[in-house]
Formats: C-alpha cells, structure tokens, sequence
C-alpha cells in the first residue's frame, strides 16, 4: 500500500524531476499535499527507503543539523522503473501503472479472505477463491461492472506488456524467426501482437478474446481482432502467442486451452510461445517474487503459478511432444512448446 501510495503521489517522478536526488521540502513542493498530510510524509519516505523503493543519504546530526528534514532521497533501480516521464509531457514506458492495478481496493478486501476462505467447506458449493468470496464474482465479473476498475486494469497490463515485449524483441527476436502469422491469445487490447507487428511487419498477427473485449477495442491497420472463446477454438496460425494466461487457469483448464492451440498450428513448424512465470528458474533472489506471484494467483484467479515439473505434465496432457525454456528478464520465462 505504501507502494502504491508512492506512485499516486508521483513520488518517483518527483524525485526524478529534481535531478535524481530530493530533500523532503523538495518532494513536497513538488507533490500535491494537504497541509495537515505534510508532516507524515517523512513517515512513508522512511518506510519505502528502509525497503529499498528509494535510496535516501542522511547527513550526520552534527554536520547539517536536524537529519531527517535535510536527507536526500534518490531513485533505486526498483523505483527508476516506477518513473513514466523522461521531461515535462513527456511520457515513457514504465511499471506504475502496472502496480497499481494489482493493488487496488479489489484485490486487497479479496486478500483479507484468504484465512475465512482456507477454513471453508461447503462442498460443491464451495467458493474457489478469496475473490469471488469478497466480491461475489471473479475479477472478469467485476471489470465488467466497475469500468474504472476496467480501465485501471487494462492500462496495468498495457504497461507491463509494453516493458516486456520491448525486452524480450530485442533480445529474443529469434522467436518470431521463419513465421508468417501469430494469433495473441486472449490478447486484450494488443499491446503485444501491436509490437510483434511493428518489429516484424511480414508477420500478420491477431488477437484472439472474448467478445466483450474485442467490440470495444477500435480496429486498426496493424493487427486483426477475433471475437472468440479460445476454450473452444484458435484460428490457424504459424505460433499462439499466450502472454500471463495460463496461470490465471486451473490444470484442466489449462490442457483445455492448449489442446485447441495444439490444432490451431501447423504439425511441423508450428509452435506455442509461452510468457509466464517458472517457479524456480531463476536464482534465489527470483523467487520471493515468482511465489508471491502464486499466493496472488491464489487470492484472484482459480490458477497458479507453476513450476518445470507442473509446467511439462501440462504439455504432455495437452499432446505435445517438447519444449525449451528459457528465464528472462526478472521472474518470468519464456517457454516454446512443439507438436
């Protein structure tokens, strides 16, 4: 919460505004605060420094006297990705907006649930996450119901596909080698496929989503939108692209949808690229974040977050033969599955 506090006071861009460096009269000339909120600014600034959100140089009490007005706040590379302007009006990729769509009043009521939810048995009648408990529908229920919560969301994952699919273009552009077209499964507004396209204009890419999502989304030249239910069916393509879906879906489910990706592509050629998290494929440092992923996985969704082992049983149900993957930038992985 602090966090997100952080990015909705502009904190971040504050600090950056100033140079990279700012003392508290600094940020608080720069943000907007109530007069009688400013005396508990110090309180959050020691709270996001003392965890690493921001770097802060306190000078000894003796050099410039009283310590805390006079310490200097500066950017850590978590908070640098926090920072979505390069100048005045001048935008630039960034993570806040991500961070805010999964920290907002939705899910943290559905977390409160979580210990009443373990302790439930109701049978059949069972409720299968912390979510629907508090709300009374899944996240998808409530982004239908709430369009600011809509708006919030889909800008959140914008963002975080933009970041990643930046990273993994210029670094991983082999994937997209020898294809001509790639259908972005539950793709939402495009982001992903729109910089697939954009990066390789001779490959013709599609969003695959639900009806809702695709008749508010307006067309362009650069992609097609396909109204559809990937449970039941993919338009032929090359590739399926299937960026954080997977884990929002229980096993089953899972095998389901990979299944029709499976007929969707060509026997020999064909492939399903898959950008997810692989509990355990990165170093120690990775995996506070790759389980945290999954206990939210658990909060929201019917899915989780898995491991090589859950990964490969999937596949195998699912009728494929191999895979590669390959951990990337930070938690996540990339992950090629075969015919």
């Amino acid at each position: 919460m602090a966090l997100e506090c952080a990015i909705n006071l502009g904190l971040p861009n504050a600090i950056h505004r100033c140079g990279g460096a700012a003392t508290l009269p600094d940020l608080l000339n720069s943000i907007a605060v109530p007069e009688s909120k400013k005396a508990h600014l110090p309180r959050l600034m020691r709270f996001l420094s003392t965890v690493g959100i921001f770097s802060v140089d306190v000078p000894a009490a003796g050099e410039h006297g009283n310590g805390e007005a006079t310490g200097i706040y500066g950017l850590t590379p978590v908070s640098r990705l926090l920072v979505d302007e390069v100048g005045p009006n001048q935008p630039c990729a960034s993570l806040s907006a991500f961070v805010v769509s999964q920290t907002t009043k939705y899910h943290v009521t559905a977390a409160t649930h979580l210990s009443e939810w373990f302790k439930s048995d109701d049978g059949a009648a069972a409720v299968e996450m912390p979510f629907r408990m508090a709300h009374g529908t899944d996240l998808w229920g409530v982004m239908d119901r709430d369009q600011n919560m809509n708006q919030v969301f889909n800008d959140g994952m914008g963002s975080d596909t933009k970041f990643a699919m930046d990273f993994i273009i210029s670094n991983y552009g082999d994937l997209f080698e020898g294809i001509t077209s790639l259908v972005d499964v539950a793709g939402g507004t495009g982001s992903a496929a729109r910089a697939i396209a954009k990066a390789f204009p001779h490959i013709k890419c599609s969003v695959l989503d639900l009806p809702n999502v695709i008749h508010t989304i307006p067309s362009d030249d650069v992609v097609e939108y396909v109204a559809g239910d990937m449970m039941r069916s993919i338009p032929p393509t090359d590739v399926v692209f299937l960026k954080y879906v997977l884990h929002d879906w229980n096993d089953e489910d899972c095998v389901k949808i990979l299944t029709e990706c499976k007929k969707a592509i060509p026997e020999s050629g064909g492939k399903v690229i898959i950008v997810d998290i692989v509990v355990g494929s990165h170093s120690n440092a990775m995996l506070e974040a790759q389980v945290t992923f999954d206990l939210l996985m658990m909060v929201i969704t019917s899915g989780k977050e898995r491991d090589e082992h859950e990964w490969r049983k999937i596949f195998m149900d699912a009728g494929f033969s191999h895979y590669k993957t390959r951990p990337v930038l930070g938690f996540m992985a990339i992950t090629e599955l075969y015919t």
